[in-house]
């Protein structure tokens, strides 16, 4: 066995493979009149997870601008702030055409989060007018619904789509409320809370039936998750409660918090989320957009918001807790389930369980969180393809339905940029002396600055 070093760039540690991994995405970069995007799939006749998302957090610009701002941060290497800066020149050239997706994770509501997060970052007043621009656009756009329909939908009120849940309204929702606090504009709370109201009013809110977008379940089928189910639904209007203080948005959370608790399967101090219930109970996703990873977000943000009595908060921290050690006990990332395959991004991989572990050491200072972050960060890590000296990128089956599909992408909750923002997480928590603001997407409840909260007291 061959024991030398190998003669490409190797990565020691997280900070080192993310800066790989923007090598790889440098190579991506396509420049026009506009601004700059970046190839989802560079390789020589390569396809991508989701080709058509050019513009999105999910897949396209905006979610790579959001990394190359942490980069910057991180390395001190002011480059890295112009390739972001390139990329929202080109976003707010995309929200100026208008029309589109207007949601979180695809459309219009990441896009102006980035151009937000991008101003901050730069200094950069048109970034933020941009930010304006979208969020004025998605007030404008919101519409009316009155009480016929799908029996989950069936609530007077207003909205953007017909979704109540994290992938529709409610990621607009937490998009409106941050774009409030970081432009200063008031209304867009105002929007995000009547908008929320209509959500609050579901019976179990988020349930998601197997429909439109959910081709592969079964007509019947409800899910509990976090993107497109009860838990994230559940969580923006947990948000909503700390926010505003009303009761409401507090009961219809522990609505759905009461649902995922009751169709979750317990052992011992573990537990583990149905992918959907009823057919799909022993389809346990670990990630993010519909396992545990996720639906953890829900219930720390319960705590967070400080409810009492305090007994409830503690129950919430409880719950956080019982599906942490779930992932742990499962033997990931070393053995692969059904509900965790050949995949490694932000979604529903292993950079979506970094995000978790990193953000529970920041809140609570335990560090078997943080040693099983270290755990998930080597794997990635050690899985990362880099041979040929373009930077590290990830082949993964995307699709768990389609394991024959593998590809390497460059966006951020499919690919090489979300995985490296989590590898850049975890540097941050590493190296407390350099801690600095992260930025996290509106839906991670955890400490934005990756420090134990106790030592912040």
């Amino acid at each position: 066995m061959d024991r030398e070093r190998p003669s490409w760039p190797h990565a020691e540690t997280p900070l080192e493979a993310a800066v790989l991994a923007a090598r790889w995405i440098r190579g991506a970069a396509v420049d026009d009149e506009l601004g700059r995007w970046w190839r989802p799939n560079p390789d020589a006749q390569g396809r991508s997870a989701l080709p058509d998302a050019s513009a999105s957090i999910y897949a396209g610009a905006a979610g790579i601008v959001l990394f190359f701002i942490e980069l910057a941060t991180a390395t001190g290497d002011e480059s890295y702030l112009a390739d972001a800066a390139a990329g929202a020149r080109r976003l707010a050239a995309t929200v100026a055409g208008g029309g589109g997706d207007p949601t979180l994770y695809h459309g219009t509501a990441g896009v102006m989060f980035a151009l937000a997060e991008a101003g901050w970052a730069t200094g950069e007043a048109a970034f933020e007018d941009a930010a304006r621009t979208a969020a004025d656009r998605l007030v404008r756009r919101l519409r009316g619904f009155g009480g016929s329909g799908h029996a989950a939908l069936r609530t007077r009120g207003v909205g953007w789509t017909s979704d109540p849940a994290l992938r529709g309204d409610g990621g607009i929702v937490l998009a409106l409320l941050h774009a409030s606090g970081m432009l200063g504009v008031p209304e867009y709370e105002r929007v995000a809370v009547e908008a929320g109201e209509r959500i609050a009013e579901l019976v179990v809110p988020g349930h998601r039936f197997g429909e439109e977008g959910c081709a592969d379940l079964p007509l019947d089928a409800v899910t509990p998750g976090f993107l497109s189910g009860t838990a994230g639904t559940a969580f923006v209007l947990a948000r909503l409660y700390g926010v505003t203080r009303e009761r409401a948005f507090l009961e219809a959370a522990r609505r759905g918090a009461d649902f995922v608790r009751t169709v979750s399967v317990v052992s011992g101090r573990c537990a583990l989320v149905p992918h959907h219930v009823p057919q799909g109970r022993a389809l346990h996703y670990l990630g993010f957009c519909s396992g545990s990873a996720g639906v953890a977000r829900l219930f720390y943000e319960l705590h967070r918001i400080g409810e009492e009595p305090a007994r409830a908060a503690a129950a919430d921290l409880e719950w956080v807790e019982r599906l942490a050690l779930g992932i742990m006990q499962s033997g990931v990332p070393h053995r692969q389930t059904e509900g965790f395959w050949n995949v490694a991004c932000q979604c529903c991989g292993t950079a979506g369980l970094v995000e978790l572990f990193v953000g529970m050491w920041s809140a609570t200072g335990r560090d078997v969180y943080l040693d099983f972050a270290r755990v998930l960060a080597e794997n990635l890590i050690g899985r990362a393809t880099g041979g040929d000296g373009a930077g590290y990128r990830w082949y993964q089956a995307y699709r768990r339905l389609r394991p024959w599909e593998v590809t390497a992408d460059t966006g951020y909750m499919v690919g090489a940029a979300g995985i490296a923002s989590a590898l850049l997480h975890l540097h941050a928590a590493e190296h407390p002396e350099q801690a600095g603001r992260q930025v996290l997407l509106p839906d991670n409840p955890f400490p934005a600055i990756p420090l134990p909260t106790p030592s912040l007291n």
